[in-house]
């Protein structure tokens, strides 16, 4: 296990992930959680339950299970249309790599024992037209979390869960306007939180589960430069800010028709509300009419809790082939007064396949595929006047499972 976690630390250090749900949310994960939109919680049959729901690693088959996924992403241009022409732009569109991990350990006493490495969140937008990049640039976030986790087997039909969040953060600010005023920024910094889990199967069949991951103030610190051209002006110091990666609360139910055809219906709250400013903060302090004030002033965002919902099936053709299929409606968390170019966020609509194959009774492999089509979105709030529009993402994902 502690080889695995190594291995697993230094591969995602030099992953980068890009936004794909609410705000800077990643729901998928994993091959089952791409091929079903998310809709993942109730029904979780493989060691990927250690992330999504550890109270239901107490329902999985008693051996020590892993499970290693690689994601590629693709998110498209983004383009922007001004009232003003000379304003209108296109974000750049980019193509990552993801790659994550699970682990489940045997039944000891009623209890297992569940370790997952994954990208819980992220953001990545770059614009290179004059007046979009004067916001931003280069803004990226990585966020990537370890997260040991064990369940408790109450009794055959009840089942509970825990974990330890441990996330690592990664940022990067760099803004442009009009090759006067600049600024660039990194930083990181490791947080903590929890999770909590049950789940309770009335019958063989069913499965009634509830999970929640607490909320991580992710309080980033690094340095920062910034220049004023024409008065040859700059600041090279320490900076920092604090955003939350936000608490998410999620209900679902599985049922399992003739042994086969399996139906889970997922309903999550994010509670983005937690995120009402965006404050840089730095070791010295800006005030008008020094230009460096722009980068100083909170930035009110004011953000919104949003509801997602998601439905997914699951048909075991008794064959080796496991089918899957998923559909979900995404709220966006960002009010038209607050959205900028770091993140032009808009409602989605999300539709995913995949299929497992099992080699042997010790190995498995899976493909999946989900289309994120975000809608296109009008906004006049001062910073932006125009529409947005031909977002979307495309994850296609692999995966192989071993069993010991």
């Amino acid at each position: 296990m502690k080889k695995i976690c190594g291995i697993s630390g230094l591969i995602l250090l030099t992953a980068t992930v890009p936004a794909l749900a609410s705000g800077y949310r990643i729901p998928e994960q994993s091959v089952n959680s791409v091929a079903r939109a998310g809709g993942y919680v109730a029904s979780t049959p493989g060691a990927d339950a250690s992330y999504y729901n550890p109270a239901n690693m107490s329902w999985l088959e008693n051996r020590a299970l892993f499970e290693a996924d690689a994601t590629w992403i693709h998110l498209s241009s983004i383009d922007y249309t001004d009232q003003i022409a000379a304003r209108s732009g296109d974000a750049d569109s980019e193509n990552f790599f993801m790659p994550t991990l699970f682990a489940v350990s045997p039944e000891y006493n009623r209890f297992r024992f569940g370790f997952s490495v994954t990208a819980p969140g992220g953001l990545s937008k770059q614009w290179q037209e004059p007046h979009p990049r004067s916001y931003a640039e280069e803004f990226s976030l990585k966020i990537f979390e370890f997260n040991p986790a064990v369940s408790y087997k109450i009794c055959d039909r009840f089942s509970v869960g825990a974990g330890i969040r441990g996330v690592y953060t990664d940022g990067k600010v760099k803004s442009n306007a009009y090759d006067t005023l600049t600024r660039d920024l990194e930083g990181d910094s490791w947080d903590a939180g929890y999770n909590l889990a049950a789940t309770l199967k009335p019958m063989d069949n069913m499965n009634l589960s509830v999970t929640y991951r607490s909320r991580v103030d992710l309080g980033v610190e690094g340095d920062a430069t910034l220049r004023y051209v024409p008065m040859a002006l700059a600041y090279s110091g320490s900076a920092g800010v604090e955003i939350p990666l936000p608490a998410v609360l999620a209900v679902a139910a599985s049922y399992t028709f003739f042994d086969q055809l399996t139906v889970e219906l997922t309903y999550d709250r994010t509670y983005w509300s937690d995120y009402e400013y965006l404050d840089f903060n730095y070791s010295s302090v800006f005030r008008a009419p020094n230009p460096f004030s722009r980068f100083d002033d909170p930035v009110p965002k004011q953000w919104q809790d949003t509801d997602a919902w998601r439905v997914s099936v699951t048909y075991d053709m008794k064959n080796d082939w496991i089918l899957m299929a998923g559909f979900a409606i995404d709220e966006n968390p960002a009010p038209d007064s607050t959205l900028g170019f770091e993140l032009p966020d808009s409602d989605a609509l999300l539709y995913s396949v995949g299929v497992r194959y099992v080699l042997n009774k010790d190995m498995e492999l899976g493909v999946a595929y989900l289309y994120d089509d975000k809608e296109s979105r009008y906004v006049n709030n001062g910073m932006i006047n125009g529409e947005f529009k031909d977002a979307a993402a495309h994850l296609l994902t692999f995966g192989f499972t071993y069993k010991l």
